[in-house]
């Protein structure tokens, strides 16, 4: 099983990407409201995604990125905004989506609001990052790619970890092919914790699925080639949650011509273990973000075998000396820090596209494959849900 797909060493044709324009709108280019120095950002919500992830990497970037305004319900965050990032600060996010100087949206508000949001912003003519998930239905991807497509924007899901340094190791040593024909691969993103915050509620669309799911869901359909598998056995369970979401979630998707994809995300595992295990018929990998070593042999220098139908004399084992090569490999020190990494993997590409007009590595319709995976998911094991109360209005 060969590996295709993004970010690997083998690449889906073009043709699936978006194609660059010329075309201009009221004086704006389409791929931008500027199409010349920095690009002018709105950042949508200044919780961890918004102000640790986003705003801090362009403070990091400013000959692509400025940050022009952001949106926030609390006043302290805005305070906090005007100090830090010298940007404009809107209450409602809808005040700033109605400038026409912003270049770039980029939606980190709380979960439940992505769909509907990236909808709007795109509509008002903005590119538009979206943070994960982009949706939890299927039939809501649809609508923010049509929202997309019909006001001629990019829209940009941020699945960063398709860009983490050790995946796409992984990917390089599968398409070379020393690993055989790809037979299993087991992902696990555990760990051990406690956790009482709003996304641990289904009515925010909390629980690890949806919030630590995209990115190890999304290297799974990358995996098995950006084709819709089947879910062959799910479970969805709470262990340590103080909410009623998901905290224990275990799934195992399949397709044909493609390795079976065992995946874990649970919180209650106190020996969490290697990130990734892949199997194949000439070799091994294992490892995760600190490192990973891998070995296989050669079919060509392997002694040769035949059935044998008979008993085997002793009676003994079938038993056989390989020659392995075995590898390994680090992360160097820009690796180490992975968010950084991977964020500045994700904005440096994004702005060729918005700039000049190269093909997006990661599309919504990739990630419209991972979300029909975590709808199925959740229809598959519903939890009981608690009484809703609502999103706390700030001040």
């Amino acid at each position: 099983m060969a590996v295709k797909g993004p970010l690997g060493t083998k690449k889906k044709k073009a043709s699936v990407k978006p194609r660059a324009s010329s075309a201009k709108r009221g004086g704006r280019s389409v791929r931008g409201a500027t199409t010349a120095g920095p690009i002018r950002v709105g950042i949508l919500g200044q919780g961890r995604s918004g102000l640790d992830i986003h705003a801090r990497f362009f403070t990091r970037s400013p000959r692509h990125y400025r940050i022009a305004a952001i949106s926030d319900l609390l006043r302290e965050r805005r305070t906090r905004a005007e100090s830090e990032l010298g940007c404009d600060t809107y209450r409602d996010y809808r005040q700033l989506l109605a400038r026409d100087d912003i270049d770039l949206v980029v939606n980190s508000l709380p979960s439940h609001l992505h769909p509907a949001v990236t909808a709007e912003a795109l509509s008002a003519g903005h590119h538009v990052v979206c943070e994960k998930p982009l949706a939890w239905k299927v039939a809501d991807v649809d609508r923010v790619i049509d929202a997309a497509r019909a006001a001629r924007r990019i829209l940009a899901p941020f699945q960063q970890s398709r860009y983490s340094p050790d995946f796409q190791k992984i990917l390089q040593v599968i398409d070379s092919g020393v690993l055989g024909e790809i037979v299993q691969i087991k992902i696990s993103a555990n760990g051990f914790a406690r956790r009482w915050d709003w996304q641990t509620l289904q009515e925010f669309r909390g629980g690890n699925l949806l919030n630590t799911g995209p990115h190890f869901v999304d290297q799974a359909v990358c995996l098995m080639g950006f084709r819709q598998p089947k879910v062959a056995f799910c479970h969805m369970g709470r262990a340590n949650t103080y909410g009623d979401a998901e905290d224990d979630f275990r799934a195992i998707l399949q397709r044909r011509n493609a390795p079976t994809i065992d995946l874990e995300i649970s919180s209650c595992c106190a020996y969490s273990g290697d990130t990734y295990i892949v199997n194949g018929t000439h070799g091994g990998l294992s490892g995760g973000g600190g490192g990973l070593r891998w070995r296989y042999f050669d079919p060509k220098k392997a002694p040769g075998q035949k059935l044998i139908r008979a008993p085997l004399p002793g009676p003994s084992y079938c038993r056989e000396n390989l020659t392995f090569t075995e590898r390994t490999w680090s992360p160097n020190e820009a690796q180490r820090d992975r968010f950084s990494f991977m964020s500045k993997r994700f904005y440096d590409h994004l702005f060729k596209v918005l700039r000049k007009g190269a093909p997006l590595d990661i599309t919504p319709r990739q990630v419209r494959v991972q979300v029909g995976v975590m709808e199925e998911c959740h229809r598959r094991c519903p939890l009981p849900k608690l009484p809703p109360r609502g999103w706390r209005k700030g001040g």
